[in-house]
């Protein structure tokens, strides 16, 4: 009989262990939140002041960084101080940054590396607005002179690596004063020194200004 008890309870304790409710599974920990991306470095602005008024243009310094760092070079050096725009042309663009009211050129640095290449395929083209460098004939002879479109100029962009094709490098567009350009772009010229589309009256450019990042 004790015998039998103890099956009977042995038998009861594993109905009892069958009907227990199951484990209840690990909870893992809530997936964690990916960073922030961070923010984008704000892009350097300089203020151009010209006898017309101010022409705010913002560069590309991570597609033209040799282009940017040369042009910020001028400007902190207050190199185009005293210069002026000496080559406007109605329906094309207005060219400064070298020559002295007087015409005379003011001396530069070396010519830089023309990136007209990397900055056409990054999506920089002439267009209405933007700012490139000026140059001779030879592709890899830009040094201070810069100019803005005052049309869309696709002649101007890079086709080739010949010396036709490679083009004119845009660093940056204007983002204030566009206005300013139109009024610049519409002044009378003439011939002086051997050099066409001079302004009768010089356009001058009075100071050239890094801004505070925005």
């Amino acid at each position: 009989m004790f015998r039998s008890l103890l099956l009977c309870t042995t038998l009861g304790l594993g109905a009892l262990s069958a009907q227990q409710p199951p484990a209840p599974e690990p909870v893992s920990a809530p997936a964690a939140s990916p960073a922030p991306a961070p923010a984008p470095k704000a892009k350097p602005r300089v203020r151009i002041d010209t006898s017309y008024g101010a022409i705010v243009v913002e560069l590309e310094p991570e597609v033209a960084p040799v282009t940017v760092a040369n042009f910020l070079q001028y400007v902190k050096d207050g190199f185009y101080t005293g210069t002026i725009f000496h080559r406007v042309i109605q329906g094309f663009m207005i060219q400064g940054g070298g020559l002295t009211e007087s015409m005379a050129e003011k001396p530069t640095r070396p010519p830089i590396l023309n990136e007209a290449p990397q900055t056409f395929q990054a999506g920089l083209k002439n267009t209405r607005g933007t700012i490139a460098m000026a140059r001779t004939e030879n592709p890899q002879s830009a040094s201070s002179q810069f100019y803005i479109n005052t049309v869309d100029n696709p002649s101007l962009d890079h086709r080739d690596l010949s010396q036709e094709g490679y083009g004119y490098c845009v660093f940056g567009h204007v983002v204030s004063g566009m206005d300013v350009v139109d009024k610049i772009e519409k002044v009378q010229t003439e011939w002086r020194k051997g050099q066409s589309s001079v302004p009768q009256f010089p356009v001058r450019i009075k100071d050239a200004v890094l801004l505070p990042p925005q």
